[in-house]
């Protein structure tokens, strides 16, 4: 049986950068402690939201490493690993292995656009030279590709890739994929904070969030009712966060997140380029959508 990662609510961490335009690792650190003692259940560290596009491969790796250490086992660290050249992914994949992580998170290539055949040989071809865990990431929004289900169905049968961040928006594309993986215990987590209620309402384990990384009891709570099948609870935090939830994507991900981190008084530092600040009538709206959640 193929181990399950982590249940509930995953935090695709930010990651902080300093004055100098380098990691901040102490205030790396600090988030870690915030996410984990507010019932974060697991860290995403280097995916979409920690930036991973723009950082060097050798950057990348550090920063893995410290969030591994610096976790020390508390919760399970799920490494972004994905690129768009295999061979890159491998190499990030081996370090994460090496350091310790406990899953790897894989996103689709981006700009290759792939067929099915490449996607399902880049993605064994991964896990036939590893032995950590691998979620799959599917985001084709942003990649320009999206994973069908027969390839689902095709890499669920490998006994490294344990299951899905899904982040497609289709939750038809969910249910299909849970009835053609029945059988092979491949998981699916919810890649979009306003989808995590209904995809975990369908059978998903869990959410890989962006709000978490302000709202991580939040987020925690809301996961516990619906993987416990209160959905009474479950809704009432989903609509009373919905608007924030919406505000996280005002702009690309992970420019609003950042940002409302900023404005929190968490000094993450500034967004990397081609990802800049916020347009000033979208940043008044964030502060709105932070204020009507007595967050700001």
């Amino acid at each position: 049986m193929k181990k399950t990662l982590f249940t509930g609510s995953g935090v695709a961490i930010v990651t902080p950068f300093g004055e100098d335009g380098k990691v901040n690792f102490a205030k790396l650190g600090e988030m870690i402690d915030f996410q984990i003692n507010n019932g974060t259940s697991a860290i995403i560290i280097c995916g979409t939201t920690g930036e991973s596009a723009t950082q060097s491969l050798e950057e990348h790796a550090e920063t893995v490493s410290f969030a591994i250490k610096h976790t020390a086992s508390r919760v399970p660290v799920i490494a972004g690993g994905g690129s768009n050249d295999t061979q890159a992914a491998l190499y990030l994949c081996k370090h994460a292995e090496e350091q310790g992580a406990d899953g790897l998170l894989l996103v689709t290539p981006y700009y290759n656009k792939a067929t099915q055949k490449g996607l399902i040989r880049h993605y064994e071809y991964i896990a036939d030279r590893i032995n950590t865990p691998i979620i799959l990431y599917n985001v084709p929004g942003r990649t320009g590709v999206n994973m069908e289900i027969s390839t689902y169905a095709a890499l669920a049968k490998h006994p490294n890739v344990v299951g899905v961040k899904e982040a497609g928006g289709n939750l038809e594309h969910v249910s299909k994929t849970l009835v053609a993986t029945a059988g092979e215990d491949f998981k699916i987590w919810s890649g979009d904070d306003k989808l995590a209620v209904p995809m975990m309402s369908l059978g998903a384990v869990g959410v890989i969030s962006v709000l978490a990384n302000i709202t991580p009891r939040v987020i925690a709570e809301l996961s516990s009712y619906a993987l416990n099948g209160d959905y009474v609870k479950a809704r009432e935090l989903h609509l009373k966060y919905f608007a924030l939830m919406d505000a996280m994507f005002f702009e690309v991900n992970p420019i609003p997140v950042k940002t409302a981190l900023n404005l929190l008084g968490w000094n993450v530092g500034e967004l990397r380029l081609p990802l800049c600040e916020m347009e000033p009538r979208n940043l008044e709206k964030l502060k709105a959508e932070l204020k009507n959640s007595g967050l700001l």
